[in-house]
């Protein structure tokens, strides 16, 4: 099988003494595509460092909701020069969190409508970040609907209600390691079959959110573990893990022009 992790961080710190054996570990397991995602200006930098020096690794840029307090027009505007080269296919991550509220509300919206403005204004797709939003990520969403062209929630974890208005959008839908957890995972797996095959993605969110069966043996998610979500996923869908591999692959590149 051939798979993308369409969304994950191997920016983060807790790489940085064997990135390579990482990514070496992630071929091995038929990884062949990682996205690596900026959440901030300084990861944003190292996503495109580590995409530019390394066959198979992409790049977003942007300013995750948890940092909004840190996003200004400065910051924007070098998130924007980053976006232009040729290694950056999406942006993000952003969007709305009001569970932890790391950052104030109004600074977390005014970030988010300012990179959804500037994805569309570099015709970059968008990678979402929405948790216990009350339904405002979608008001703001829609404000846009005809200059967003492409996106995804990642690491989707929503109801019922939410999933229909994400694929009515057009979205695509990301899907973790969640998945597999056995009481966390419940209603997720329940849902995960309303999602049509062209707009279904897997991922990992590594360094976080590990599958089973690899989070009995170690805390640290990375993408070759994204073979262990796609195993689940084909399982509760019904489908031949090949196929649903294919599936996955061919929306990752669509989404993210590659």
């Amino acid at each position: 099988m051939k798979l993308f992790d369409s969304h994950c961080h191997l920016d983060d710190k807790s790489f940085c003494r064997d990135i390579d054996v990482v990514i070496n570990r992630a071929k091995d397991a038929g990884v062949d595509a990682v996205m690596i995602v900026g959440i901030t200006e300084k990861s944003s930098s190292k996503a495109v460092e580590l995409a530019e020096t390394r066959p198979g690794i992409y790049a977003s840029v942007g300013i995750h909701p948890h940092d909004a307090s840190s996003f200004s027009e400065k910051a924007l505007a070098n998130l924007k020069e980053l976006a232009v080269k040729p290694a950056v296919h999406a942006w993000g991550e952003t969007g709305l969190d009001f569970n932890r509220m790391y950052s104030p509300r109004d600074d977390q919206e005014l970030s988010f409508k300012r990179q959804i403005e500037a994805a569309c204004e570099l015709n970059l797709p968008l990678i979402f970040h929405e948790r216990d939003s009350q339904g405002r990520f979608l008001e703001i969403l829609n404000a846009y609907k005809n200059q967003i062209q492409k996106g995804v929630v990642h690491c989707f974890s929503g109801n019922r209600e939410e999933l229909k208005a994400y694929l009515d959008f057009g979205l695509y839908i990301g899907i973790t390691g969640i998945l597999t957890i056995k009481s966390r995972g419940e209603d997720l797996r329940r849902l995960v079959t309303m999602i049509p095959a062209d707009q279904i993605l897997v991922e990992t969110d590594a360094p976080y959110l590990t599958p089973a069966p690899e989070k009995n043996k170690t805390r640290r998610n990375e993408p070759a573990f994204v073979r262990s979500t796609l195993l689940k996923l084909a399982e509760v869908r019904g489908e031949e893990p090949e196929h649903l591999a294919e599936e996955t692959w061919n929306n990752a590149c669509r989404l993210y022009n590659i």
